[in-house]
């Protein structure tokens, strides 16, 4: 197996990672509080993972990065997490909630679009209507009953504000993480994790939260911090910069209908028939993305 294909492969696992996220992040937030808990999961995976870089030398392979790398996608990563949570703990309900995620998910489309410009990528006309079947697609496989109702009735418009402002963050991180740094031996992101617990902790105080920690949040927390977090970023960003970055994109598409089914699953939420729909539109979708954008070699 060589680099390219080994990055590719640890990007296809971090999607399957990253569809777990919602499901347990939910259980916990609803246990700690929704800051309380991103800023456990990013302190406790950001520690674990730099004390690793430590252990194995690695510090010196981060430095050699550049300090576009380092500062510029390292401040996106951090705004991207900080606003993710921030519109989690704005949202009025869980209603909202869902809607929010919604508004996240954006970002493999974002990320193919921006290619284009950032990257040069060529692009077929299909692109365009690409986008558009797999953001309808992410819509369908992740509505409920009273879903868009609630979207467009509810009067706090901030939440979906600040995912937006996430989404478009990780469309550019992606793009300029395989620009700035696709030649270099190792990534920052576990210094990017820890920046972003750390940002994460010192807004909470602004925030009126109360949890109690329990033996199923303890491992909650230890699985969230260690697959969809660590692991599942640190996957990507090796992937964005030395995997086929148009495929693993493209492949992103899936992560909010694994989401769905695995949510449905361990949270006992039932699911409505714009599941079935939504998962031929979202592969759809995907399919024509892919077709619609060079991958280089």
């Amino acid at each position: 197996m060589n680099e390219k294909t080994g990055a590719t492969a640890q990007g296809i696992l971090a999607v399957i990672f990253w569809g777990s996220l919602i499901a347990f992040s939910r259980s916990l937030t609803e246990t700690l509080g929704t800051v309380t808990a991103g800023a456990s999961i990013f302190l406790l995976a950001g520690a674990s993972a730099c004390a690793y870089v430590i252990v194995r030398r690695r510090l010196s392979a981060v430095r050699q990065s550049s300090r576009r790398y380092i500062f510029g996608c390292g401040a996106l990563f951090v705004v991207y997490i900080t606003c993710l949570y921030l519109a989690i703990g704005f949202a009025s309900d869980r209603a909202q909630v869902l809607v929010v995620g919604l508004v996240n998910y954006l970002w493999p489309s974002l990320t193919l679009a921006l290619a284009v410009p950032i990257l040069k990528r060529k692009a077929r006309l299909t692109l365009i209507p690409g986008c558009i079947l797999g953001f309808v697609g992410v819509l369908l496989a992740s509505a409920q009953s009273d879903l868009m109702r609630s979207a467009l009735s509810a009067g706090n418009w901030l939440p979906y504000l600040l995912a937006l402002v996430a989404a478009v963050c990780w469309g550019l991180y992606s793009n300029l993480a395989y620009l700035w740094a696709k030649n270099a031996e190792s990534g920052g992101v576990p210094l990017f994790i820890l920046a972003s617990g750390l940002v994460l902790a010192g807004l909470r105080p602004f925030f009126v939260e109360s949890g109690q920690l329990t033996g199923p949040s303890l491992l909650e927390l230890v699985y969230v911090a260690i697959f969809p977090t660590i692991l599942a970023y640190v996957f990507w960003d090796t992937a964005m910069r030395k995997g086929k970055m148009i495929l693993v994109t493209s492949l992103a598409y899936f992560i909010p209908l694994l989401s769905t089914i695995i949510s449905s699953i361990y949270l006992q939420v039932g699911v409505t028939w714009p599941l079935w729909i939504g998962c031929v539109l979202v592969i759809a979708g995907s399919f024509t993305c892919k077709q619609s954008i060079e991958e280089t070699t």
